[in-house]
């Protein structure tokens, strides 16, 4: 068994095989796409539910894996120095594994670098804009009477709605014929607008190529452990 006493975390979730990947995470849209991302890839893995709570993304031990207390975060019994190694961030997970196991990165080095384009449009973009419109529609936002910075973002995701929209007409994926992890990255936040109850203001069923993009994705067996690992409940 592999020896991950180095890592505080693993005192307040204790591993039960230590010589496969740890995973701390929680169903968000960033937390599944390393459990989405792990069950794509066939990688052996034990997932931990980390909470939103303080209790837990602020806890000590937890912050000794990632100090910006944000979900989700793995250790690696087996790092790239042949060490255990510790990651969070996960854009950094998503490129992390495909690397280790050598897939959904594209077969090209053209394919390989598309992919890494529409990874950094979620990570700058797609997934900062959503967050902060779930904000201001649904959350504490929702009840400020200045309606402006709900505006600003309800306008800024049907622009970044639209440049997907038109970025997959006759693709299956965003990148082509190819699933990638910044697929991957994505379709969880596409997914999110339901959660926020947005999708009649954003006009969602109009966006054609995007209705069907989500559903392909959610077919896809992985996706669908995925999305629910680890549990909620």
């Amino acid at each position: 068994m592999a020896d991950l006493s180095a890592f505080p975390i693993t005192k307040k979730w204790p591993a039960a095989n230590s010589d496969i990947i740890q995973l701390y995470s929680f169903p968000t849209p960033n937390g599944v796409k390393a459990s989405i991302a792990l069950e794509e890839m066939g990688l052996a893995y034990e997932a931990h539910k980390v909470t939103l709570s303080d209790s837990d993304v602020k806890s000590p031990e937890f912050l000794s894996l990632n100090p910006n207390n944000k979900i989700p975060a793995l250790i690696d019994p087996n790092g790239p120095d042949g060490t255990p190694m510790g990651l969070f961030e996960s854009g950094a997970i998503l490129i992390y594994l495909a690397e280790k196991t050598g897939t959904l990165m594209g077969s090209t080095g053209t394919e390989r670098a598309h992919t890494l384009q529409w990874l950094m449009f979620q990570m700058g973009g797609l997934g900062p804009m959503l967050g902060q419109l779930g904000f201001f529609y649904k959350f504490a936002g929702s009840e400020w009477e200045d309606k402006r910075p709900q505006q600003r973002y309800i306008d800024e995701a049907k622009r970044l709605l639209a440049v997907l929209n038109l970025e997959l007409a006759g693709k299956e994926w965003i990148t082509g014929s190819s699933y990638t992890i910044a697929d991957i990255a994505i379709a969880p936040w596409l997914r999110a607008l339901d959660f926020y109850g947005v999708k009649d203001t954003l006009d969602w069923d109009a966006h054609t190529n995007l209705v069907d993009y989500v559903a392909r994705f959610e077919a896809r067996p992985a996706v669908q452990k995925g999305l629910v690992t680890p549990p909620r409940d």
